[in-house]
């Protein structure tokens, strides 16, 4: 148990730029207080006591603005940076080294059973704002940007963009150095291949012109 907690403490100083110290960390930061709530809720789930699961959780939602269900299954070195209006849903699975950030929707769809939250595999990277749905898998590494809405399997080593989410793979490796909001758009790269097609054409239509006119 120390060695989990030391571990999530050295993950907090490492994705967060602003942490001076362990203690800051250990004190002040909502996240943190979450992630170490929910392994006490998730213990009492587990042992057949969901009322006081519960009124762990809710407790801490009301003092951190992070609502975690106590049936969620949180891996290892997770960071929630800031994390003020997340939501995680009963069902969801979250891997090893996962970084979310403040405003993020782990839920449900409203028409599945079961299994009815996501699965986030290790190494992924979930933007502010963005919402996943459903009982899907966004794949390790993967990265969702900013303010998508995922309601699809994402692949691993993959990028997600906008409203619904669209997915595009990066030469097939994570990329370490991008960050939530610089993510390619592929739309907006659609958008450029055919303003410049367009812009060609012109250029060819005025040289006819020309020649025609001669």
């Amino acid at each position: 148990m120390f060695d989990s907690f030391k571990e999530d403490v050295k993950s907090f100083m490492e994705h967060d730029p602003a942490a001076r110290s362990p203690i800051e960390i250990i004190l002040l930061y909502p996240g943190f207080k979450a992630l170490r709530s929910h392994k006490r809720a998730n213990w009492f789930l587990r042992h057949n006591m969901p009322f006081i699961a519960r009124w762990i959780s809710q407790r801490c939602a009301h003092k951190t603005g992070i609502e975690i269900h106590p049936g969620a299954i949180i891996g290892r070195r997770v960071c929630i940076d800031h994390g003020s209006g997340i939501v995680i849903g009963e069902t969801t699975e979250i891997g090893d080294d996962v970084m979310i950030y403040q405003g993020v929707t782990l839920g449900g769809t409203g028409k599945d059973v079961g299994k009815r939250h996501p699965t986030i595999e290790n190494g992924v990277m979930i933007g502010s704002g963005a919402k996943v749905l459903g009982p899907i898998t966004v794949g390790r590494n993967a990265k969702v940007a900013a303010g998508a809405v995922v309601v699809k399997d994402v692949e691993p080593n993959s990028t997600v963009v906008g409203v619904p989410g669209e997915v595009v793979r990066i030469d097939g490796e994570r990329v370490d150095d991008l960050d939530q909001i610089h993510i390619p758009d592929p739309l907006m790269n659609a958008i450029k291949i055919n303003q410049e097609k367009i812009s060609d054409l012109q250029k060819e239509i005025e040289i006819l012109k020309e020649q025609l006119n001669k």
